[in-house]
Order: C-alpha cells, then sequence, then structure tokens
C-alpha cells in the first residue's frame, strides 16, 4: 500500500528524490478524482479558459475545436493587431488598481475545486509572451514582426509581462502555490519556431521575472514547451525550471534529462502504431512501460500523455483507460524493484 499521497509523492520527486511511485503529471481535475498537481489560472488573465471560450484580457477572441474536444485557439484570420509598431493603439492592459488579490486568488481556488492537502497547487499566471503575441498577430506577422520591428516587439513584450507581473505579484503571496509554472509553446513537433538567440533577446527576460520570484521563495518550477524544444534546454537551466513538460518524444528525451538537470514529465506521444485501429491493448500497455523503463529510472520522471480525440470520442477514451491503468499498476511497482 502506498504511504504518500498522491501530491506528496509528486513533490518528492520535484524536491530529487525518489518518488515511491511514478508521479503522474496532471493540469485539472478529472472527475472525483484528486490529481497529485494542478494548474490554477488567474481569472483575471484568463477569462476565455474560464468561460471555454470568448475573449481574453487583451481582446484575442478564443474559440473551442471540436477535433480537440474543445482546447481553445484565437479565432482564425481574426487579428487584432496588423502593424506592431502601431501596438499602442491597440493593446490595453486591464486596470488592476482596485483588485483585491486575496479575494481574487480564493475565487480562483474555490473555482477549480482543488484540495489543497491532496493536490499540489502549480500557479500558471498565463500561457506565454511569444504565444500571447502571436495571439495578438497570427504565426506569420508575428514572424515576420520580431524580424523587422523588433524595437516594437521589445516595447509591446514588456508593456504585457509589466500588466502580467502586476498579476503574478498580486497574487503568489496570497496564493502560496506549491509551485510555479512557466508557459510558452515556442516550438513544433518537428522544430522550434524561433532560435535559441530569439528566445534569449526577446522573451528570457520575461520569464526570468516569474522565475527569480519563485528561486526568491524556494518554490520548484515548470515549464511547459511543446514540440521539439529540446534546444531551449540550457535556458531553462538558467531559469531554474526543475520540470519540463510535456516533453515529447521528437527530443532526445534521455540526454536532456541526463545532461541538462531537468526533470521531465512526458516522454509519450501517441504515434505510429499506437493510432492504428487495430492496436492491441497489450501495444498500448508496452508503450506505456517502454516509457517509463526509459525515463523513470533514478526519479526525476513524472508520467504525462494520452489519446486526444474529440469530444465524445469513445475510441480515445477506451484506449486511454487502458494506457492509464498501465501507468497506475506499472509505476506502482517500479520503485520498488
Amino acid at each position: 500500500m502506498p504511504t504518500l499521497s498522491d501530491k506528496e509523492n509528486y513533490l518528492r520527486m520535484m524536491r530529487g528524490e525518489v518518488p515511491e511511485r511514478v508521479p503522474q503529471y496532471n493540469y485539472f481535475k478529472v472527475g472525483a478524482d484528486e490529481p497529485a498537481t494542478m494548474i490554477i489560472e488567474p481569472a483575471i488573465i484568463n477569462p476565455h479558459r474560464v468561460n471555454a471560450g470568448g475573449h481574453d484580457c487583451w481582446g484575442v477572441n478564443w474559440v473551442p475545436t471540436a477535433e480537440t474536444a474543445g482546447g481553445l485557439i484565437p479565432e482564425p484570420n481574426n487579428f487584432i493587431l496588423r502593424d506592431v509598431t502601431k501596438w499602442r493603439e491597440v493593446i490595453k492592459a486591464p486596470d488592476t488598481s482596485g483588485i483585491d488579490w486575496e479575494r481574487a486568488a480564493d475565487a480562483d481556488l474555490k473555482r477549480m475545486g482543488i484540495n489543497r492537502g491532496l493536490t499540489a497547487c502549480a500557479f500558471a499566471p498565463h500561457f506565454g509572451y511569444f504565444q500571447t503575441f502571436v495571439s495578438f498577430m497570427g504565426f506569420e506577422n508575428a514572424m515576420m514582426a520580431m524580424a523587422e520591428e523588433p524595437d516594437s516587439v521589445h516595447e509591446l513584450l514588456g508593456y504585457v509581462a509589466d500588466f502580467y507581473q502586476t498579476v503574478i505579484e498580486g497574487y503568489i503571496d496570497v496564493m502560496k502555490p506549491d509551485v510555479l509554472t512557466h508557459m510558452d509553446d515556442t516550438a513544433a513537433w518537428a522544430a522550434p519556431f524561433i532560435s535559441p538567440a530569439m528566445y534569449r533577446e526577446f522573451l528570457l527576460p520575461h520569464h526570468k521575472r516569474y522565475s527569480d520570484l519563485g528561486r526568491e521563495r524556494g518554490l520548484p518550477q515548470t515549464m511547459h514547451n511543446c514540440g521539439k524544444s529540446e534546444c531551449f534546454a540550457d535556458i531553462f537551466t538558467e531559469l531554474g525550471i526543475t520540470l519540463w513538460e510535456p516533453a515529447q518524444t521528437s527530443n532526445d528525451l534521455a540526454k536532456v534529462k541526463a545532461e541538462k538537470n531537468i526533470f521531465l514529465a512526458g516522454g509519450w506521444d501517441a504515434r505510429g502504431r499506437l493510432l492504428e485501429p487495430d492496436v492491441t491493448e497489450e501495444e498500448i500497455r508496452q508503450s506505456a512501460r517502454d516509457s517509463i523503463d526509459k525515463l523513470a529510472p533514478g526519479g526525476g520522471y513524472a508520467w504525462f500523455g494520452g489519446f486526444l480525440g474529440a469530444a465524445g470520442d469513445a475510441e480515445s477514451a477506451r484506449r486511454n483507460a487502458i494506457l492509464m491503468d498501465e501507468v497506475t499498476r506499472y509505476g506502482a511497482e517500479f520503485y520498488k524493484h
């Protein structure tokens, strides 16, 4: 029988100790389960997340996609910023002068239904500086702006970061999270969107402002960055990132874990044979065992992965039930050997 709660088991791993069992990394509460860790986002920045769509704090309209079970994207071809040099005419941060931060944090915790005794609270204030900028202009226009008008991009990102930092500083000591979470998807499956040099120039200073608050408080920190983002691993290390997720398999994850002193959540993707109509239950179970065997030895690893399908897709749900049954069963015994 386990002696640690899922929360304490996860935090043991985050402290660099070998956990009792392979932790399972989570974003949100599902059903009646109390996850090991759960992300809490301030509603003032993320009203579109609270309402499953609609306008965010900047005026970007987010729409759910049925193919990803309601995942949100900026409304296609409806960008709010066309000319980055005119950003001051368009981008207006909300007024925070009258906010009761303690009440706001308490409301967000209650809305998410987190049980602090059983679940580690991961404070995730926003979805990233790069992603915020892209949501304003779209990928192509944002990329061109970074190349052609870097001064304006710097000014805009600084303005956005100042607002985010105001909210972060209002929340952090009243919420008292267990973990700080950074987000910024700067890569796709096969390649990054930007170079490490561009990351350092445009994004690192703003992430550092957040990470410094975590370091001052002794908090472990995670980084959400999808795709082939191993080229940013040195930057994550500089920021004091403890764990990188979702750590997709297009990266050399074993090398990153061994050489960059970064823990991983992920290491499994539904690709290839796993997506075939006739994939067997045993093949699904073996894929979980293979990922755990590769990345969990010595600790520093949490499971994070699953089949993604449209809302109500019964086949994805069936496969996920098999997958997570094996992750739980195999992960429970892994460190006993």
